[in-house]
């Protein structure tokens, strides 16, 4: 019954694409080439112990530390060669700079060709489909619609 009512109510909106410089285009896809290449940077002994997390922590502050001695057979350090691009740099893949709304009221600051709108986690169901169809009346790109 509650899928009913999404599939009614729901319409694919309209991809709306960001004004792209040839070059940031073309660093774009630079990027996703290296995010492919770029390894898993992982917790020291996180594949031994259950209870720590693979969330990085950087090993600076032991003198035996085998991923901060760069050893063989150990996983990576994190270093700054393994950056992206400068230019797209904190970009979403789409392309658009990622602005974070709180009201339908922010949407007029927005420029639907180099920003995208992402709703924010705390806003209610009421208040996204105001936002949401705020946004499609502007022609600005939303990138969280969800099932809303």
């Amino acid at each position: 019954m509650n899928e009913e009512k999404q599939v009614e109510g729901a319409k694919e909106p309209k991809k709306i694409k960001p004004s792209l410089t040839p070059e940031k285009a073309k660093m774009l896809k630079l990027r996703a080439v290296l995010n492919s290449s770029r390894p898993r940077f992982i917790r020291m002994n996180s594949w031994k112990i259950k209870r720590l997390e693979d969330k990085w922590r950087s090993p600076r502050r032991s003198l035996d530390n085998k991923i901060r001695l760069q050893r063989k057979g150990f996983p990576p350090l994190v270093k700054v060669g393994y950056r992206g691009p400068a230019a797209v740099r904190g970009l979403h893949p789409s392309g658009f700079e990622e602005v974070i709304v709180h009201s339908p009221e922010e949407l007029e600051k927005i420029d639907p060709t180099k920003q995208a709108v992402r709703i924010a986690s705390t806003v209610g169901r009421r208040k996204r489909i105001e936002i949401i169809k705020k946004a499609e009346e502007k022609g600005i790109r939303v990138l969280n619609v969800g099932g809303a």
